[in-house]
């Protein structure tokens, strides 16, 4: 990719009008960091739908009432972001950029449209859900949320699912077990709604190692939900008559062959794609995962235009440029856009793919590499698996925690941890810690002289990823006395 040079970039003080397309986490992020650091500077945010800075990552918890209301779900009221000075724009999409005029087309919610131009501009149009090629859901006829099948990654698919789901149905099935497939389980199983969960892959959870996702699978299957995996989906159809459900669903399960599901519900949550129409209209090159490729500055190919978000590539800190949509990712590289936007060269310190998740009272937390990762970059991987209580036995309530470490072989440096183990067990802290480690490029053995807090309630002398550290030592040092 090739970065405009610094005298195509604009001084600060040339800068009087900044403009951020998108209102979600990356676009909030940028106008937020620019006020901050210039009240001066005039500052437009430009929102699709009348949501800006509403948690998308929360709306599973707005299925199980956990969060009452929609608006619940927003980090900060409309009130909030214009008391920052900014500008908000709602129900306005950009439908081009001119990079030569620095302007924008807009059309509104009524039809009228207004060219409007730029000194800056940050592209955060986010991701949109994945349709994987299932008969049903392309092409003329497609099936809509009119017949109750449903995508689920922006407010307005929330709001659609939430009336579907008060027009009362008994039976729903998710297509997908990834991260939002498994929360959304958790949603509807809370309704009170018999939920069947589908999955391609061998495994549900696929960003962990398989024997994790196991775990994962058994809370699931525990609570009498039908979970069918390596089963790929041919088509949803609508039933005719009885009293079987208003959809069918074809699958295959490998082994099992055919069989076909019914329900009143289809949620598709099989993944997103970077929303970059827009953006690659306007000349702006795309990179990883076809996301717009951006600098550590989140500077595009373009002068005065930058990307921020799940629409833009990712600086992995192992891995090197990929795309990983993440929240937490979104926020940061939105701050630095902002920043930068106005002058600045602050740059992105990078990801490491942490996550966590809740499903039901099981944990299931990651960050860094597995094997196959760690391969692809020329390391030599050691994974080792243990099993460590997250405090001490003596003390009533011990839960065991299930912990899978990756090492290199040769250099002996952390390179990842995952961990599976009961809701309130502390394993988000616990690999944070990792993460933290990882970040500094630290060896295993080095996770034993941590400091780390202890009392028999909470923690061990040695805690937990301490212990997996050791495991590890044993492992690596074997194996080289073997080799």
């Amino acid at each position: 990719m090739s970065v405009p040079s610094g005298g195509d970039r604009g001084l600060p003080a040339q800068v009087t009008h900044l403009v951020a397309i998108g209102g979600s986490d990356a676009g909030i992020s940028a106008a937020l960091r620019a006020r901050e650091l210039d009240p001066s500077v005039r500052v437009t945010v430009i929102v699709e739908d009348e949501f800006p800075n509403f948690s998308i990552c929360g709306i599973p918890y707005l299925v199980t009432g956990e969060v009452p209301t929609v608006r619940g779900l927003a980090h900060r009221s409309r009130a909030e972001l214009l008391a920052t000075g900014m500008e908000i724009e709602s129900s306005t999409r950009v439908t081009t950029i001119d990079p030569d005029t620095r302007s924008l087309q807009l059309l509104r919610a009524d039809g009228n449209t207004e060219t409007i131009g730029y000194d800056e501009l940050i592209i955060g149009t986010g991701a949109t859900s994945f349709t994987p090629p299932i008969a049903g859901l392309h092409g003329e006829g497609a099936l809509t949320m009119n017949d109750g099948v449903h995508l689920l990654h922006s407010m307005g698919d929330a709001i659609a699912l939430l009336e579907t789901l008060e027009s009362g149905i008994s039976r729903a099935i998710i297509i997908g077990a990834g991260y939002i497939g498994l929360e959304m389980v958790e949603g509807l199983h809370a309704r009170g709604i018999e939920v069947a969960l589908l999955e391609q892959l061998p495994e549900v959870l696929p960003s962990v190692d398989h024997e994790l996702g196991a775990l994962v699978n058994q809370q699931i299957a525990g609570r009498g939900i039908a979970v069918h995996t390596a089963t790929t989906v041919n088509a949803i159809t609508r039933s005719i008559g009885g009293e079987s459900g208003r959809l069918e669903v074809a699958a295959t399960t490998a082994g099992n062959g055919n069989r076909t599901l019914t329900a009143d519900l289809v949620l598709v949550v099989a993944g997103v794609r970077p929303d970059t129409s827009l953006a690659s209209a306007a000349g702006i090159e795309l990179g990883a995962g076809g996301a717009i490729a951006v600098d550590r500055e989140m500077r595009t190919n373009l002068p005065h235009i930058f990307a921020a978000g799940d629409c833009a590539t990712t600086f992995h800190r192992q891995l090197g440029v990929t795309y990983l949509p993440l929240g937490t990712t979104a926020h940061k590289q939105g701050r630095i856009a902002g920043e930068n936007a106005l002058g600045g060269h602050a740059q992105f310190a990078g990801s490491l793919g942490s996550q966590v998740l809740k499903v039901f009272d099981l944990v299931i937390a990651r960050t860094g590499l597995r094997d196959h990762e760690a391969v692809s970059i020329g390391a030599k991987p050691l994974s080792v698996s243990c099993i460590a209580d997250d405090h001490k036995a003596y003390y009533p309530g011990a839960r065991p925690l299930s912990i899978r470490i990756t090492g290199d072989r040769e250099s002996h440096r952390l390179l990842g941890l995952q961990i599976v183990g009961a809701l309130g067990a502390e394993i988000a802290k616990r690999v944070d810690i990792a993460a933290t480690a990882i970040f500094h490029q630290m060896r295993v053995e080095e996770m034993s002289e941590l400091d780390l807090t202890y009392t028999p309630p909470l923690g061990s002398p040695w805690d937990a990823v301490q212990i997996a550290a050791q495991a590890w030592s044993r492992a690596a040092n074997a194996s080289d006395s073997g080799s």
